[in-house]
């Protein structure tokens, strides 16, 4: 078949549910996945045929997309922060506004990584993709990620050697005491940083299938009536682990801004900053230990 009348199913299939451009994307995604074939050589070559296996192949993913499965799922990657990530079922698929988050933090500290060593903790870590991040732009820290998932951490494990990162990997829970016999050790931290579940059971009508239908629950949703369960819990443990001056940086829930930037400035912590995502949602928060 050739790949352009391949794309015109695509369109006529999909389009009504995701929109010309996002179907566009995925026809590219999975030319490059599956064929290793460009986007440019499509445009330069429009005859361009691939065999009926090939096509088979396609034709599957058709179907997984017609049900919502996200493109990143089928592929079983993505990129982030311009690195590959493997990804399955078990972790979150990383977000444009987490990278803006990454981006801080290397910003806020890449010189005073180069003249000591930066010992990092991100609690909560998924794919890895931000421990993974930072490891890689800021090659003298000490990167830890904690997360209550063994199989979240077996792809971020994997996710690390094929960035050709370091980072030590610990299976716990920061909602009980096993996270701090764990990182005993590890003794203070410079930054610890932490994109925990943040979406309330209410907020669920705003989440698209594709999300709701796909993406592990236990990473997203939290409780109606305690909402900042994850925040207060890191925010106690990050006033006894981080060193003095230690920062403290949270992904946040856009609805519950002030409520969560009220946990760090009634506790230990001073130059306490809400910011707000390229959307202008408050989505990134930020506090010094006193």
């Amino acid at each position: 078949m050739v790949l352009k009348e391949l794309q015109n199913i695509f369109h006529i299939e999909l389009d009504a549910i995701y929109g010309q451009h996002e179907v566009n994307s995925f026809f590219y995604l999975c030319t490059e996945h599956y064929l290793n074939i460009a986007r440019i050589q499509l445009t330069l070559e429009p005859e361009l045929a691939i065999t009926k296996p090939e096509t088979e192949t396609f034709f599957k993913a058709l179907e997984h997309l017609k049900q919502q499965k996200p493109i990143q799922y089928l592929l079983g990657e993505t990129e982030f922060f311009g690195l590959p990530f493997k990804l399955n079922e078990n972790v979150l698929i990383p977000r444009p506004e987490t990278e803006e988050l990454v981006d801080l933090i290397i910003r806020s500290h890449s010189e005073q990584s180069e003249a000591s060593k930066l010992k990092i903790l991100d609690i909560g870590t998924g794919s890895g993709c931000i421990a993974i991040s930072l490891a890689k732009n800021l090659p003298n820290a000490e990167v830890y990620a904690l997360d209550v998932s063994p199989d979240a951490l077996k792809m971020a494990k994997q996710n690390a050697e094929l960035n050709k990162v370091n980072a030590h990997f610990i299976e716990a829970s920061i909602l009980d005491e096993t996270c701090h016999s764990a990182l005993d050790a590890a003794s203070k931290f410079d930054i610890i940083v932490s994109n925990p579940p943040y979406v309330r059971n209410l907020e669920k009508q705003e989440i698209k299938p594709n999300v709701l239908n796909n993406e592990p629950h236990l990473a997203l949703f939290v409780e109606d009536d305690n909402p900042l369960l994850f925040y207060k819990a890191i925010t106690a443990f990050a006033e006894k682990i981080l060193k003095s001056k230690g920062q403290l940086y949270f992904e946040i829930n856009q609805y519950l801004g002030e409520e969560t930037k009220a946990l760090l400035t009634n506790t230990n912590f001073e130059a306490v900053k809400l910011l707000k995502d390229l959307n202008g949602n408050n989505r990134m928060l930020k506090g010094k230990k006193v």
